[in-house]
């Protein structure tokens, strides 16, 4: 399993109020060494309440590759206006001595981590979303090589680190089906955080869920192949055989035949066959060929 867990300092250790006579020694003699993010607030700052804890969250996430300095600019009005702070809140970060970057006003939590990575690599670090979509990925190598358990385990991992990580959370989800283990696979999905519960990653599994459940309930393919010949007027028999061509690994052959199914009929079955390509779809990644052509395929047909 990778180890994700690194360095030992506080939050006490990173992140410290200052005023106008330590600016220098917490801001620019620290930024030497280390970038420093400054956040420029007022206790009268409704939006300034929100940000603070949200960047604080993600500067002790950093473990140590960033430290973060408080600056009230009531009383430290001196300092406010040398750095010519129009509004609040504001944030800048320096490195070496000089702002390297900033940003105003309040901004969604993902912004904040971005803006955090960003200064942690522009002063040669490793940023912590970096090394967790590193981790993602030697994750997803470990599910796609069949080794489902230790996928999960290092999916948990990050999670440990990250409860909000869309990628790991999706990837834990889709190495439990893979183990064949849909109750928990299912129950993970409904626990998680309401703020990704609406991601594509989760999204995906979902769809992903779903489509194993119905490959537990595939008929025979020759069978219904048969059926199908028999009578080529038969819907059902058509859908049956889409499922069960997708429970065999064929999805190709799956989203084809129900391509086939929609252009016969699209309102059959309350549009079946259109509802059970959006779950194929949202199965897969966005540019798999699979979903790219299948999704022209169908356009051309709906608005024909």
């Amino acid at each position: 399993m990778l180890e994700l867990s690194t360095g030992a300092e506080t939050p006490a250790d990173l992140i410290k109020d200052t005023t106008e006579a330590s600016f220098m020694a917490d801001v620019v003699e620290t930024s030497q060494t280390t970038p420093v993010i400054v956040d420029f607030w007022a206790p009268w700052c409704g939006p300034c309440k929100t940000l603070g804890p949200m960047l604080e969250k993600a500067v002790v996430a950093a473990k140590g590759a960033v430290r973060m300095v408080k600056v009230n600019v009531d009383e430290a009005q001196m300092i406010a206006g040398q750095l010519q702070i129009q509004s609040i809140p504001t944030v800048y970060a320096f490195f070496k001595g000089q702002p390297i970057d900033g940003f105003q006003g309040a901004q969604p939590e993902s912004e904040i981590k971005a803006f955090v990575d960003r200064v942690v690599s522009a002063a040669g670090g490793e940023a912590p979303g970096e090394t967790l979509n590193a981790a993602v990925e030697a994750a997803e190598e470990m599910l796609a090589d069949g080794a489902a358990v230790d996928a999960a385990q290092t999916f948990a991992a990050i999670l440990a680190e990250d409860p909000n990580n869309a990628g790991a959370y999706g990837g834990l989800v889709r190495a439990h089906i893979a183990m064949d283990d849909l109750d928990q696979a299912e129950a993970i999905l409904n626990g998680a955080p309401a703020e990704i519960s609406g991601s594509a990653e989760l999204e995906a599994a979902h769809a992903q869920i779903e489509l194993a459940r119905q490959a537990a309930d595939a008929g025979p393919i020759a069978e219904l192949t048969a059926a199908v010949e028999a009578d080529p007027g038969n819907l059902q028999a058509r859908f049956d055989l889409a499922l069960a061509h997708h429970a065999g690994g064929d999805v190709q052959q799956a989203v084809d035949m129900l391509l086939e199914l929609f252009r016969k009929d699209r309102e059959w079955n309350d549009g079946a066959a259109k509802a059970q390509l959006f779950t194929i779809f949202d199965a897969l990644k966005p540019n798999d060929p699979v979903v790219l052509n299948g999704r022209r395929k169908l356009s051309s047909m709906i608005f024909a």
